[in-house]
């Protein structure tokens, strides 16, 4: 991995996303190193490259800080093109650091991860006046995410997470991009499970195959013909099949007290 230190000018930027009005993304890449991500084609990057480089932007805590004096409040999304606790956020912080600088001027943040690392900074984040957490969970079966995922926390890490975050804050689970692999058997187990670890919304999106993802979704599953062929069948063919598993998982939210969400917004 290329972890490379950078400056930035700026740090909050406008979002297009529904209910965030601010971006920060302290690192530029993702060592999760997905192979679905739709960042490469949203920024233009060569996706064989993806997952194998960081960009620390050292700066940004204080160049945050000078911004905040000026910018109107508003909802913070952290982040939006590459994950706030991927690996190197251990060593350098700046989620943490950019974290204590908005909690100075109270910004509502809306935070999203893969990754446990973020139960660190729950009683950093439970001081904010407006502050939501959300888990990624794409697939429960976690030799699927060590095949998709392969640098990514593991998927029991992600429940424990959701788990011990919402003893404390409002919480979400983002099932996005669901893998195809789900059946309408498996809902009720994956619906109970969020149930259990007490979320309050459950979003769901489907895979969208944006220039270059189904190439190397390919390259990832080449020596698991059968689960290959599931994904090409109901990525290519069977149109029905998210529509499908969306109303049993909305259904199945509806018995459990849970909110259901479409993503709305794609980049």
């Amino acid at each position: 991995m290329k972890i490379k230190e950078v400056y930035c000018k700026s740090a909050l930027s406008p979002s297009a996303l529904s209910g965030i009005d601010y971006s920060l993304n302290p690192y530029k890449g993702c060592s999760h190193a997905c192979r679905y991500c739709y960042v490469p084609s949203v920024l233009h990057l060569p996706r064989d490259e993806w997952g194998s480089w960081v960009e620390v932007r050292i700066n940004i805590p204080t160049v945050l800080s000078k911004e905040l004096r000026k910018k109107k409040k508003g909802v913070v999304g952290i982040s939006t093109v590459t994950d706030p606790y991927q690996y190197v956020e251990k060593k350098y912080k700046l989620t943490r650091y950019c974290l204590q600088e908005l909690l100075k001027k109270d910004f509502p943040i809306s935070l999203q991860t893969k990754s446990d690392l973020i139960l660190r900074d729950v009683e950093l984040i439970e001081r904010f006046k407006d502050a939501e957490v959300g888990i990624t969970i794409s697939t429960m079966m976690d030799d699927e995410r060590k095949l998709l995922e392969p640098n990514a926390p593991p998927i029991e890490r992600r429940f424990f997470a959701l788990k011990e975050l919402s003893k404390k804050l409002k919480t979400y689970a983002f099932l996005g991009p669901l893998y195809p692999t789900i059946e309408e058997e498996d809902v009720e187990e994956f619906v109970a499970r969020l149930a259990d670890a007490g979320v309050g919304i459950v979003i769901v999106d489907d895979l969208h195959l944006k220039e270059g993802v189904w190439e190397s979704i390919e390259r990832a599953l080449e020596n698991e013909r059968e689960l290959l062929k599931l994904f090409k069948k109901r990525l290519f063919d069977d149109k029905n099949y998210y529509p499908f598993i969306f109303e049993q998982i909305k259904r199945t939210c509806d018995r459990y007290g849970l909110k259901f969400e479409r993503e709305k917004l794609y980049f």
